[in-house]
Formats: C-alpha cells, sequence, structure tokens
C-alpha cells in the first residue's frame, strides 16, 4: 500500500480518496421550505433611524469630526454615481439635492450574485427566483460623502435553493487577478 503523497496545492491525499470533504457526487441536503406567505413582502425589516438620529445629533453637536462621519468608500460612490436611486430627500449632512439610495442584495444562495447592487424595481423578480436573501438600504451623498445604512430586511419565497453555478467568463475574470 502506498503511503501518502504530497499534492500540487499542499498537504496530503492518500491515494484512491478525494481531496475534499464529504463523498463525491453527493450534495447536502436542502433545509425544508419555509412558509412564506409572500415573497416580496419584507420580512425581518431593522430600521436604523435613531442609531441616525444619534449620529447626525452627534455631528452637529461637536460629537464628531467629519473625516469620521463623511468617509464614503470610492466604489460606494460610483455605485451611487452609477446604480443609485433617488432618495427623494436633501442630504441631511451639506443639503444636497442629489441624495441617492443604494440597495444590495446578499444570500447564499445568490452564489456569485450576491453582493451587488440591485434597482428597487429588481427585487420581486428577485424574491420570487430565490428561497433567501437579506437586502440592505444605503443613503450616499456624493458631495460631502455622507453614507448611513438605513434599513434591512429579508426577502425570497422560502423555498432553498442551491446557488447558481459561476459562468464560465466569471470564472475566467478571477483566475486571472
Amino acid at each position: 500500500m502506498a503511503g501518502p503523497r504530497k499534492t500540487a496545492i499542499r498537504g496530503t491525499v492518500v491515494r484512491g480518496q478525494s481531496a475534499k470533504p464529504g463523498r463525491p457526487g453527493k450534495a447536502e441536503p436542502l433545509a425544508p421550505a419555509e412558509p412564506v406567505k409572500d415573497p416580496t413582502a419584507p420580512r425581518s425589516p431593522v430600521d436604523y433611524a435613531l442609531q441616525r438620529r444619534a449620529s447626525l445629533h452627534a455631528f452637529f453637536n461637536g460629537g464628531m469630526l467629519s473625516s469620521e462621519f463623511c468617509d464614503a468608500d470610492p466604489y460606494l460612490l460610483k455605485a451611487a454615481k452609477f446604480h443609485g436611486e433617488p432618495a427623494g430627500t436633501k442630504c441631511p449632512v451639506c443639503r444636497e439635492p442629489d441624495f441617492r439610495t443604494v440597495t444590495y442584495v446578499y444570500g447564499d444562495q445568490l452564489g456569485p450574485y450576491s453582493g451587488r447592487v440591485r434597482q428597487t424595481d429588481e427585487l420581486p423578480d428577485l424574491a420570487r427566483s430565490f428561497g433567501e436573501f437579506k437586502v440592505y438600504v444605503v443613503e450616499v451623498c456624493q458631495r460631502c460623502h455622507w453614507n448611513f445604512l438605513t434599513r434591512t430586511y429579508v426577502l425570497g419565497d422560502g423555498v432553498p435553493r442551491r446557488a447558481p453555478r459561476t459562468p464560465r467568463d466569471l470564472i475566467d475574470l478571477e483566475g486571472n487577478t
């Protein structure tokens, strides 16, 4: 019987056994479906209005520096510029009228599409296509770089699904970086 051999990556593999845990070709069973009446209705909502109000109060009363407060990530600013939706209000810090909201979706069932920006009108179709994912709504000001997570909630039809496969063109891009 041959002993363990070194793999190209690292560690050891015994001949005749898979390097991956679990049985090859057998996937883990999915969890039972969760009863959901309306997949497009937000579930488990969390509203951050009180934290937002406290942060704005601290900012305007000298409790925070603007460098700590208005520090939007460059990628968030670009997402707001190209994919953001009008918030319908002015920025609470600089009163800029072009105040935007950016909506992100995250979830294991979304697979490679998790962590992407989505328009609000795309969410009902996603909710009917996936069992569960979380939605994050962030408000962003292009001028002063104010940003704040305003609310989160869960959407989906409650039926567990496996994540879609990563498209070949996305695999190629990930492999070249």
